[in-house]
């Protein structure tokens, strides 16, 4: 390729490649943006801020400009890594009869793949960040394609309680997932939270009423309280409108469990007072993929998770996230897991795509799903 390449074409050849997501990410955040500039650090954890319509991150967050864009295509073009499994994974199927049953410990996981999952914590169920589609893209004919079917389908799903979105991004936010579920059975009573703003995208997908969170702010469903706090990254589902709308990490406090789902997010000290003011937690669910030097802000990685396991209390047992299902960066698929399962005297919690896993103090789970 040449050294000159129009705006328009190099996400053309990222899109074909597969890489939508790394070209948007690299598009948006740049090198400092100019409402990071304006901004001091923020010093303990409070409400979001914007700059005009666009939200602003908790700590000022670089990533890098046209440079590194072309450094990643680059690196793309040029390594070698198994990005992509090269024998078929699974299949992994959900044995519904499960969920007849409510958990014995009082919390049960069931990991879809990537950042989808179904939490059961003190008698209310949760689905986090529903993805069923193909592809983590805008269109079904291009983009990161998932590695295995979905473990279960849309509609054999058990009742749901709330449905919470952290984010607008693809990767967490599918829209045929969401017109499909908005008109399910299993839904029919579920409350809808999102971060701010991403109810509009709901909305727009069939989904009549959404409970916006802003940081810090909470809603009870049930007997579970759910708390929206900051995380370190973006929002956007196309080249324009990027940070209009929030993006948020999420705690879960039930009667006798709390769980934090850190969502997407690079590292930043505000970690350590979410531990304590919203510990210690029995379980918590940290991303590990998709990560690069290049954009740590806005990923941290498995070594990044390592760190914001300990800042926020080092309690529980950590279960990695967004992993194992799409090619959004440069490493392997399997190096996020075997990077964090090198690390000794990490108390990992990490079971098999779709498999209902109750979550018991003190009891780590290994489940070697991905070395197959």
């Amino acid at each position: 390729m040449g050294a000159f390449v129009s705006r328009s074409k190099l996400g053309m050849y990222l899109r074909v490649a597969g890489i939508l997501s790394i070209y948007e990410a690299l598009q948006v955040v740049r090198i400092r943006s100019d409402h990071e500039r304006l901004h001091s650090r923020m010093t303990t954890i409070g409400k979001a801020r914007r700059n005009g319509r666009q939200y602003i991150n908790p700590v000022p967050t670089s990533v890098g400009g046209w440079s590194t864009m072309f450094k990643v295509l680059r690196r793309y073009l040029t390594d070698r890594e198994e990005r992509i499994p090269k024998q078929p994974l699974g299949p992994f199927l959900t044995d519904v009869r499960v969920f007849e049953t409510p958990p014995a410990s009082g919390l049960r996981v069931t990991w879809m793949g990537h950042s989808s999952s179904l939490v059961e914590i003190d008698g209310t169920r949760v689905l986090i960040d529903p993805v069923w589609e193909q592809r983590a893209a805008p269109v079904e004919w291009a983009g990161p394609k998932r590695f295995f079917a979905p473990p279960l389908r849309l509609e054999d799903l058990p009742r749901i309680d709330m449905v919470l979105v952290s984010h607008d991004h693809y990767d967490h936010l599918g829209a045929r997932t969401v017109r499909r579920l908005a008109k399910s059975n299993c839904t029919a009573t579920a409350q809808w939270i999102s971060a701010l703003g991403v109810g509009k995208v709901l909305n727009q997908l069939g989904v009549p009423q959404v409970r916006e969170l802003d940081w810090t702010e909470s809603l009870k469903v049930g007997s579970l309280e759910v708390t929206a706090l900051p995380a370190r990254h973006f929002s956007g589902r196309s080249l324009t409108g990027r940070f209009e709308t929030l993006w948020a990490s999420f705690v879960l406090a039930g009667d006798k469990h709390r769980v934090y789902y850190g969502a997407d997010s690079g590292e930043w000290a505000g970690f350590a007072e979410i531990g304590e003011r919203y510990g210690p937690f029995d379980l918590s669910m940290l991303e590990i993929g998709a990560f690069d030097p290049l954009w740590a802000d806005i990923h941290m990685g498995p070594d990044g998770a390592v760190r914001t396991f300990r800042a926020l209390g080092g309690t529980g047992l950590l279960m990695p996230i967004h992993w194992g299902l799409f090619n959004l960066a440069l490493h392997g698929w399997r190096q996020p897991i075997e990077r964090l399962a090198s690390v000794d005297g990490l108390p990992i919690w990490s079971p098999e795509p779709g498999l209902p896993t109750e979550v018991v103090k003190g009891i780590e789970l290994r489940s070697a799903w991905w070395q197959g």
